[in-house]
C-alpha cells in the first residue's frame, strides 16, 4: 500500500493510505489527506496513482506543491523517498507504511554558497541539522565568528558616516552574512511623517530582485506602531499578517522585522529580512540579534538627523548674521546736519534682527524728520517687513510737505500688500531749522516724551495720535504742533524700553522713565545715556525679551 507519511509539521508521524486513482490533498474536512494549516488551500494539490505509478498535481494553490525542492509547475513523479512539501508540512512517499516510518532522511536540504575566509579559504558558514532528535523547526544560523565579524561590521560603519543613505545598503549586505538564508532585505522609513512608508534600501540574494521588491505595509505598521521586533516562522499562515496579499505573493515562508526607534520614542522605521525556504526558518536568537542591529541602526539615524539640523543650524546663523549686518547698514550713520541741535539714538534687537526701526530724513526747506517705528512681532519676517516699509517712508516724506499727508500714503501703500494681521507703529517728528516748529504724527505710537528748560518732563502729541500702519487702509492722521524752545528736550522710544523686565519680571514702566528724564543732576545733552544706563541697571542680566529702539533730539 502507497502512502504519505508526514515527517515535520503538523501531526509528524501520521500517515495517510493512497487509494488507486485520486486523493485529494488540502485544508478542507472532506481532503483525503487533511493539511489542517491556515496558509494550505482548502483544495491544494492531487495525488493520481494509477497501477505503479503515482503523480502530484497542484491545483493552482496560492503557496504551491513542492516534490524534492522544486515547485510542482504542472505535475511531478513521486517515486520511493521523495519528499513532498506543501507550506511546513512535509510528506514523505513509500509504497508501504513500514518503509516510511523506517526512512530517514539523510541528504542536505540546503546548500548555502560558502564566503571566503581570508585564513581558511572557503569555509561553509551554515549547519542544518535534520536528525530526528532536533526540532522540527529546522534551522540555519551562520557561524558564530562571522556573526560576530558581521555585527562589528555594522557597528563600524554605522559609527563612521553620518550619511544613513550610504549606511543602510551596507547594512543589508552585512545582514547577509549574518542570515545565509535570508533572500530579501528591506530598509523601509516614512520620509514624510504624514506620507506612505518607503524602501530606502534593499538586497536581493538572487539577481536583482526588481521584479519582487515588493513589502507587506501590514507587517511593518505593525513592527512600527507595537515598536516590537516580529518573527514569523511562517508568515504566510500568520494570522498577524493573514490580509498581507504580498506576503503570499512571494511565498514568504519566514521573516524578521524589526522596528528602530529613536531615542525619544518615534518609530523611525524597520529593518527586514525573509526568506521563501520553508525549511530554513528565522528562531528567537535571529530576531534577538536583527533587533540589536535595528537599534544601532536607530542610533545612526538619530545622529544623522541631528547632525543636519545642526548644520541647518549653521546656515541659519550665517545667514542671521548677512542679515543682521544688512539691517545695520539700513539705519543712519550719522545725526542729521541741524545747527542748534543735538541726538542720541540707540538700537539693539532681541534677536540677531528685529522689527524696530529708525531713521533721520533731510528733507527740503532745510527741515529734517526723526522716525521711529516698532513692527508688531520681531526676528527675521518682522525684519523683512520693516525694511520694505523704511524705502515708503523716505519716498513719501521727501515727497509730500504736509508728514500727516505723508503717513496717509505710507498707510495706504502698506495696506495694499495684505501682510495678514501685521501692523506697526509709528511716530514721525519733523521740525522746521527756520521756525524751530515741531511737527509730530503719531500712527498708534507711544507718546513720546518732551523735557523743556525748567525740568518738567510731559507726554506730547497723544491726543492727536492715530490707528497704526495697517489696520485702516484710508485712515486721515492728524499732526501735533509746537515750537521747540532752548532746553527743550524730546524723547522716542518703542516698549523694549518701557516694557524692560529685571529678573522679578518687573516692567521699567513709563513711571520710571520719567523719574529719569526729570532727574534734574543729568544735562539735556547726557538724559540719552543716562536713560540707557537707567534701563539697564534695572534689567541687570536678565535677557532683552524685546527689541529697543530710542531717539532724542534737544535744542541747545
Amino acid at each position: 500500500m502507497s502512502s504519505l507519511t508526514i515527517i515535520q509539521g503538523g501531526e509528524v508521524g501520521r500517515m495517510f493510505e493512497l487509494k488507486e486513482g485520486e486523493s485529494s490533498v488540502g485544508r478542507s474536512p472532506e481532503s483525503d489527506v487533511v493539511v489542517d494549516v491556515a496558509a494550505v488551500s482548502r483544495r491544494h494539490a492531487v495525488i493520481e496513482k494509477n497501477g505503479g505509478r503515482v503523480q502530484v498535481r497542484d491545483l493552482g494553490s496560492r503557496n504551491g506543491t513542492y516534490v524534492n525542492g522544486s515547485r510542482v509547475i504542472e505535475r511531478a513523479e513521486l517515486r520511493e523517498g521523495d519528499q513532498m512539501v506543501i507550506c511546513d508540512v512535509v510528506f514523505v512517499y513509500g509504497r508501504s507504511a513500514d518503509d516510511a516510518n523506517k526512512r530517514t532522511y539523510t541528504g542536505s536540504l540546503l546548500s548555502p554558497a560558502p564566503i571566503a575566509d581570508d585564513n581558511q579559504g572557503s569555509s561553509v558558514l551554515a549547519t542544518l541539522d535534520v536528525s530526528r532528535g532536533a526540532s522540527s523547526a529546522w534551522q540555519v544560523s551562520a557561524k558564530p565568528e562571522t556573526q560576530l565579524q558581521a555585527i562589528l561590521e555594522i557597528s563600524s560603519n554605522l559609527s563612521n558616516t553620518l550619511d544613513v543613505r550610504e549606511i543602510l545598503p551596507r547594512v543589508l549586505d552585512s545582514l547577509f552574512k549574518i542570515f545565509p538564508q535570508a533572500d530579501r532585505g528591506f530598509v523601509i522609513r516614512r520620509p514624510d511623517p504624514e506620507g506612505p512608508l518607503a524602501t530606502v534600501a534593499s538586497k536581493a540574494r538572487r539577481g536583482d530582485g526588481s521584479t519582487d521588491m515588493h513589502i507587506s505595509n501590514t507587517v511593518v505598521e505593525q513592527a512600527m506602531q507595537s515598536q516590537q521586533a516580529l518573527l514569523s516562522a511562517d508568515a504566510a499562515s500568520d494570522e498577524r499578517f493573514s490580509m498581507a496579499q504580498s506576503i503570499a505573493d512571494f511565498s514568504i515562508r519566514s521573516l524578521l522585522c524589526a522596528p528602530m526607534v529613536s531615542s525619544e520614542g518615534e518609530s523611525l522605521g524597520v529593518i527586514q529580512i525573509d526568506t521563501r525556504d520553508q525549511r530554513s526558518r528565522f528562531t528567537d536568537q535571529d530576531l534577538q540579534v536583527l533587533a540589536g542591529v535595528a537599534n544601532q541602526a536607530a542610533i545612526s539615524i538619530d545622529n544623522a538627523q541631528m547632525h543636519e539640523v545642526a548644520i541647518k543650524q549653521r546656515a541659519l546663523q550665517r545667514d542671521l548674521e548677512v542679515a543682521h549686518q544688512m539691517q545695520q547698514a539700513l539705519l543712519p550713520t550719522s545725526s542729521p546736519d541741524a545747527p542748534g541741535y543735538h541726538f542720541f539714538q540707540y538700537y539693539e534687537s532681541a534677536l540677531q534682527v528685529g522689527g524696530d526701526y529708525y531713521d533721520y530724513v533731510q528733507l527740503p526747506e532745510g527741515r529734517f524728520a526723526a522716525v521711529v517705528g516698532d513692527v508688531a512681532g520681531k526676528g527675521v519676517s518682522a525684519a523683512i517687513l520693516m525694511a520694505k516699509l523704511s524705502s515708503d517712508v523716505r519716498f513719501w516724506l521727501a515727497s509730500e510737505e504736509d508728514p500727516a499727508k505723508a503717513l496717509c500714503k505710507i498707510n495706504e501703500a502698506f495696506s495694499r500688500h495684505g501682510w495678514d494681521d501685521r501692523f506697526v507703529t509709528m511716530l514721525v517728528a519733523v521740525v522746521d531749522l527756520a521756525t524751530n516748529e515741531l511737527t509730530l504724527v503719531n500712527a498708534g505710537h507711544m507718546p513720546p516724551m518732551l523735557r523743556d528748560a525748567t525740568g518738567k518732563v510731559q507726554e506730547v502729541g497723544g491726543d492727536q495720535a492715530g490707528v497704526p500702519l495697517g489696520v485702516i487702509d484710508d485712515f486721515e492722521f492728524d499732526s501735533y504742533k509746537r515750537t521747540l524752545e532752548s532746553g527743550d528736550f524730546l524723547t522716542i522710544f518703542t516698549d523694549g524700553f518701557s516694557e524692560a523686565m529685571n529678573s522679578r519680571r518687573d516692567l521699567f514702566g513709563i513711571e520710571r522713565l520719567q523719574e529719569a528724564l526729570e532727574d534734574s543732576s543729568v544735562a539735556s545733552d547726557d538724559l540719552g545715556p543716562h536713560l540707557l544706563k537707567k534701563v539697564r541697571e534695572f534689567a541687570g542680566d536678565f535677557p532683552q525679551s524685546d527689541d529697543m529702539c530710542l531717539v532724542c533730539l534737544g535744542r541747545e
